[in-house]
């Protein structure tokens, strides 16, 4: 198949790059390198197979032609984080669903015969059952997860007006190597394996109870390319690890010591997929153990020397206008 992968030199869509090269497929990856790196394809970077091009997917003229005899697109780019979209909504909506509307039309304009939408578990904000069916309540707690579900009824919308073949899978708590570590106060491996490699201690929200369904990003990728191969549209489909795992447990399986920072308005004690539609549906099943994938994250530790490095101080400042604006509307 010709595919094409918006955000394709992002953290889960460098990986879905390799995974698609890997079964044999010819890949176009579209990036504008805001949050996306080159260098998490320079494995890739003399494959004939693949076309890197910069381009933004808020500007139409700079996607013509991308499109031309793709078969399956998967839409990952997206701006992500909580406190930029709290101080910057505008951008996000321009991004997460003006960006995905253009897509979804240069999709549709090409005739591909699938579509594929990276949703986010943040949808489901703060869940009355774990583990969280995809029938939940939707209640987003701040911009990006609003501008996600946005995009993901866009999706949903072009499937059943334009009968688009399409799919939304709402991905939980992705980790693994080429995750982000830039942005405010990023996601929890970033944040430790930075603080584990240059000698801090780690920064634990609250009591550290609360726990995350921590997925390998191999098996987000292997859910995304099994939605592609399928026939099935017009669905949503959670995509976890069939677990849930307390911060204290990672903590522990790092090794170091521990700062506790304040509790944050707005994020759930716990995030735990219900994925058994996935499994009756596609038949797929996660693969990599949360031990397991913690180990592979310790052996690429050096990578995360640059990342940067937060501390109690750094946090709060960094998490101010989380708790203004969150704080005030809990």
């Amino acid at each position: 198949m010709k595919t094409l992968v918006t955000g394709g030199a992002g953290f889960i869509g460098s990986h879905l790059v390799d995974g698609l090269l890997t079964k044999g497929h010819e890949v176009v990856a579209i990036d504008n390198f805001v949050s996306g790196r080159p260098e998490n394809l320079k494995a890739r970077a003399s494959d004939p197979r693949l076309q890197l091009i910069q381009a933004d997917i808020r500007d139409v003229s700079a996607m013509e032609g991308c499109f031309e005899g793709v078969d399956w697109v998967f839409h990952l780019a997206a701006l992500a984080d909580i406190v930029p979209s709290i101080q910057k909504p505008m951008d996000y909506y321009s991004t997460n669903v003006t960006g995905t509307l253009n897509v979804l039309e240069a999709a549709r304009a090409a005739g591909v015969k699938r579509f594929v939408y990276v949703a986010s578990s943040s949808s489901y904000g703060i869940p009355d059952k774990v583990p969280t069916p995809e029938t939940a309540e939707i209640r987003c707690e701040y911009p990006y997860a609003l501008t996600k579900y946005l995009g993901e009824l866009a999706v949903l919308h072009w499937h059943k007006v334009y009968h688009l073949p399409a799919v939304a899978l709402k991905f939980f708590n992705i980790y693994g190597p080429r995750s982000r570590t830039s942005g405010t106060y990023g996601a929890v491996f970033g944040v430790f394996l930075a603080q584990k490699t240059n000698g801090k201690p780690y920064t634990v929200v609250g009591d550290g109870t609360q726990t995350r369904d921590f997925t390998y990003v191999t098996d987000a990728v292997s859910a995304l390319i099994l939605a592609a191969e399928s026939e099935i549209s017009g669905e949503v489909f959670n995509v976890g690890s069939g677990g849930s795992y307390s911060i204290n447990h990672l903590v522990r399986l790092l090794g170091g010591d521990v700062a506790y920072v304040p509790k944050r308005p707005g994020e759930p004690d716990a995030t735990y997929a219900d994925i058994s539609k996935i499994r009756r549906m596609l038949n797929w099943h996660p693969s990599v153990s949360f031990e397991e994938g913690v180990r592979r994250m310790l052996e690429c530790s050096e990578d995360w020397k640059a990342a940067p490095v937060w501390e109690p101080d750094s946090v709060k400042a960094a998490t101010r206008e989380w708790f203004e604006y969150l704080g005030k509307a809990s």
